[in-house]
């Protein structure tokens, strides 16, 4: 496998630690988001402490240009890469209804569109060598009904489920990472500061447990991870309980 990892969604939070992660282990890294500052800073860090090579790519995903950027460096025949991140990502407010629609369709856009378009040109270069691993983060959100951040994770588990039974037999493996409430700057950047989304303590997880045990699980070809027991029962229960609970269940934090 190419020693090369493309993560996007880099700057901070699940994205930086697959980069620190990926690059404790000897990855070669093309870090991808928008701040270019953040970027710079988090390479510089990675090249000091793990003595390896990292390429900064500022892009903005949504945007046309930006994603054919990046899509163009994924699939790069002459530099290959071994291993694709699709992290990037940010929540909405859960009420649809009162959402700018611009924003959801950003929203929409980021998850499924950039998604898409990258991993089909990672498989296209994968396929042809004969390996590869594909990472889309997703949720446990994607199990619930959980307005449009719970349906656009849907998409990512469905269609990773999907792409590793057809090209795993080809030794490409797709894994959706589904996570749950996790320590990062994400629910900060809905506006909630720390100890206000209403969600127990005992139900928060460490990034760097997410991101260890979703590199272990993608390594051994699983179609979905998700880290920790707790979600796994969660998850487990929520497919047994009448819809409206799960409704309600599913309305619990930000």
């Amino acid at each position: 496998m190419a020693k090369t990892a493309v993560v996007t969604g880099a700057s901070s939070g699940l994205g930086a630690e697959f980069a620190r992660q990926l690059a404790a282990r000897g990855a070669s890294l093309v870090l991808v988001a928008r701040d270019r500052g953040a970027l710079e800073e988090l390479a510089d860090r990675l090249r000091a402490e793990y003595r390896v090579d990292v390429e900064v790519l500022p892009a903005d995903l949504v945007d046309d240009v930006g994603l054919a950027a990046v899509v163009e460096r994924v699939g790069d025949r002459r530099r290959p890469i071994g291993i694709l991140v699709n992290n990037a990502g940010f929540g909405l407010d859960l009420d649809f209804a009162a959402n700018d629609i611009a924003d959801e369709q950003r929203h929409l856009d980021l998850h499924v569109r950039a998604t898409m378009h990258l991993s089909h040109a990672a498989l296209g270069a994968m396929l042809e060598r004969g390996s590869g691993r594909i990472l889309n983060v997703a949720s446990v959100a994607g199990f619930l009904p959980r307005g449009t951040y719970g349906a656009v994770k849907a998409w990512v588990i469905s269609f990773s489920r999907w792409a590793n039974a057809v090209y795993r037999p080809r030794s490409v493996t797709v894994t959706a990472v589904c996570p749950g409430f996790t320590h990062t700057n994400f629910h900060e950047r809905l506006g909630l500061p720390p100890g206000q989304e209403g969600i127990p303590a005992a139900m928060w997880l460490d990034a760097a447990d997410v991101v260890r045990e979703a590199l272990r699980d993608a390594a051994r070809g699983k179609a979905v991870s998700i880290p920790s027991l707790r979600y796994k029962a969660l998850i487990a229960l929520t497919r047994i309980l009448p819809g409206p609970l799960a409704a309600r269940l599913a309305k619990t934090g930000r």
